[in-house]
């Protein structure tokens, strides 16, 4: 994806898979499904992964509230799956 507004890539990614660096080192990756000008992210088919021990747990739907989010990392162009 191209540089712009934050908000537009956001908007772009909908539906696609996008990982999620929170703070205290967790990373969730999950599908997009919505958010809001707080960073408030709502994201299904999600599960949270440890890298340093190889583990990962399935959380389904979650909310997550924009204050722990570093990082929101989009899809590559051309690789918005679902969409």
């Amino acid at each position: 994806m191209n540089a712009g507004k934050p908000m537009d890539l956001l908007t772009k990614a909908l539906g696609s898979l996008v990982l999620v660096e929170l703070k205290g080192k967790r990373k969730i990756r999950g599908r997009l499904m919505g958010f809001d000008q707080h960073l408030n992210l709502v994201l299904v088919e999600a599960e949270e992964f440890d890298e340093e021990n190889n583990e990962s747990v399935q959380l389904n739907t979650v909310i997550v509230r924009g204050d722990n989010v570093i990082l929101v990392s989009p899809p590559p162009e051309g690789k918005s799956e679902g969409k």
